[in-house]
């Protein structure tokens, strides 16, 4: 069979779905390429996957030709994400070599599922609110020096020491991608962080109104590692139930605190061109500039006059 591949949301990030897809077909002796517009309108495929994660992006803008097209992700099936790969795929190790440039990092998932429930967020909803253990590290990874868990909520997971375990013991570069619960955070888990190769962690500060908890948490995490702000960064969700003031609040008590904030904006797309949220995040997303200007009105000035200048 000719199967090929369309990665919606572009190549930036490789797509875990389709490198399973494209393992399991290659394991039936099946011939997988990314789909090219002009080759395969020529000679149809059998099957042609789409996937895209996000409901932002854009469609795929060519024809497709294919005697069967099947389509998944959230941002064609919100928030459930569609129907889930069959088991006989789930469990397939995925196919790194359709990511050649991301051929050093392994991704995946070692949990499932999150307690929070939180309105802006669609895991509850799309994987369940039980953080629990869906796969071990050697699933997904086989030795490469970089490893990005996607994880929702490790830490909720009932057998974070385990996980944890096989983490520390692939002495691998871990990274995880996605907002860490500080809320969470006891000296035995900052322990389990302590041994391990942390090139990154994320944190998430979403409510203002949680400061008195989250914090002594984010001090305590950074008296304890000692670990430098370009290791450590956190979302702040902005423009979802805060003000412009508590938002700007939390990021300079985070960079007080030695950490790295940055800016997620909650339906983005629907803010005017010029609205100061926008601003915001352009200044505190982008490194070198927050370091430099370090009040939101300097930066503003600074554009101010730059635009005047020109």
């Amino acid at each position: 069979m000719r199967i090929r591949l369309i990665d919606v949301d572009g190549h930036n990030f490789p797509n875990l779905p389709l490198m399973k897809i494209s393992a399991y077909h290659k394991s039936l002796g099946d011939e997988v390429e990314w789909y090219d517009p002009l080759i395969d309108w020529i000679t149809v495929p059998d099957i042609v996957y789409m996937s895209k994660v996000f409901s932002y992006t854009p469609d795929y803008e060519h024809p497709i030709n294919g005697k069967k097209i099947i389509k998944g992700g959230t941002g064609y099936y919100f928030p459930s994400g569609g129907e889930p790969l069959p088991k006989e795929i789930e469990d397939f190790f995925p196919d790194y070599s359709i990511y050649p440039k991301f051929a050093d990092t392994a991704y995946g998932f070692l949990t499932r599922g999150c307690p929070r429930g939180c309105d802006f967020c669609i895991v509850a909803e799309k994987e369940g609110e039980n953080s629990r253990k869906v796969a071990d590290l050697s699933r997904f990874w086989n030795g490469q020096k970089n490893i990005v868990l996607l994880d929702p909520n490790l830490f909720a997971c009932k057998d974070w020491k385990e996980l944890s375990q096989q983490l520390i013991d692939s002495k691998a570069w871990i990274d995880f991608s996605q907002g860490c619960d500080i809320r969470l955070m006891t000296p035995e888990k900052i322990n389990a962080l302590q041994q391990m190769k942390i090139k990154q962690i994320h944190f998430a500060w979403d409510r203002y109104e949680e400061k008195d908890i989250i914090v002594p948490k984010f001090q305590q995490f950074k008296e304890t590692t000692g670990w430098d702000y370009r290791k450590m960064t956190v979302y702040v969700l902005c423009g979802f139930d805060t003000s412009f003031e508590q938002d700007l609040e939390r990021i300079y008590i985070l960079r007080d605190l030695g950490y790295s904030p940055y800016v997620m904006i909650y339906d983005k797309y629907k803010l005017k061109r010029r609205d100061p949220l926008k601003k915001l995040q352009r200044w505190v997303n982008s490194r070198c500039t927050f370091q430099v200007c370090k009040r939101f009105e300097d930066y503003t000035r600074s554009i101010k006059k730059k635009n005047d200048i020109l």
